[in-house]
C-alpha cells in the first residue's frame, strides 16, 4: 500500500476533500458508464477528455459534449439518472485511494473535515458508504448545493461556510485541474493527490 506523510501548514483550520479520484479510485467506473451512455448517442468521449473534464457535474459535461458534437439532447435530466444509476451498478469496483483517506483518518476530529465535490449527493454519499468513511466528515458539498460549479469556488467556500473555517486557511485535496482551479480561485491551498495516486489515462 501506498503511503504519504503529509502535514498541515501552521494555521490550517479546515481540510477539504474533492471525492472521485481523490477519496475513492471510482474513475474507471465513472468512465464505463459514461461510454455506456454516450455510446447509443453517437457521441465520442475519449479517456483522456475524460479524466480532464473531472470536476464537472454530469449536466455540464452532456451540454459540452453534445454541443461539440451537434447531438440535440432535448432530456439532459433523464440522461444525467441513467448516467448515475449505470454508475452505481458498478460501486462494487470501487476502491479506496488510501494515501488520501489515511490524511482524513489522521486529522479527523482534530479539524473539521469536508467533503465538496462536482458529484451529485447520492452518488458521493453511497460512494463514502462503500468506503465506511461518510461519518468521517462535517460537511457534505455537492452539485445540488451551489449554482455554479468547478472551476468557479462555489463548491469550496460553500464547504468552508459550512465548517466555520475562514477559506484562506482551508486546504483543498483534489485530483484535477478543474479542481485545483477552483481552489485558487477560493484562495485555498491545493494539494494535488494525482502523485500520490497510480490512474488515469496513460500516454
Amino acid at each position: 500500500m501506498q503511503t504519504h506523510v503529509w502535514t498541515p501548514p501552521p494555521g490550517t483550520a479546515a481540510l477539504i476533500f474533492d471525492c472521485d479520484g481523490t477519496l475513492a479510485d471510482t474513475m474507471p467506473a465513472h468512465y464505463k458508464a459514461w461510454l455506456a451512455l454516450l455510446g447509443r448517442y453517437g457521441i465520442p468521449f475519449p479517456e483522456p477528455r475524460f479524466y480532464a473534464m473531472g470536476g464537472m457535474p454530469t449536466a455540464s459535461i452532456i451540454r459540452v459534449l453534445a454541443s461539440e458534437s451537434g447531438v440535440a439532447v432535448p432530456d439532459v435530466d433523464g440522461m444525467v439518472k441513467e448516467k448515475e444509476d449505470t454508475f452505481l451498478t458498478f460501486l462494487d469496483a470501487v476502491e479506496p485511494v488510501e494515501a488520501v483517506l489515511m490524511i482524513a483518518a489522521a486529522h479527523r476530529g482534530k479539524v473539521p473535515i469536508a467533503v465538496a465535490s462536482g458529484g451529485y449527493r447520492d452518488t458521493i454519499t453511497r460512494t463514502l458508504d462503500r468506503l465506511n468513511v461518510r461519518d468521517w466528515f462535517d460537511a457534505i458539498v455537492t452539485a445540488e448545493d451551489t449554482a455554479r460549479h468547478k472551476p468557479d469556488p462555489d463548491v469550496f467556500l460553500e464547504a468552508a461556510r459550512r465548517l466555520g473555517a475562514e477559506p484562506a486557511r482551508c486546504v483543498v485535496f483534489e485530483d484535477t485541474d478543474i479542481g485545483l482551479e477552483a481552489a485558487r480561485r477560493a484562495g485555498m491551498l491545493g494539494v494535488d493527490v494525482r502523485p500520490w495516486v497510480a490512474r488515469g489515462p496513460r500516454p
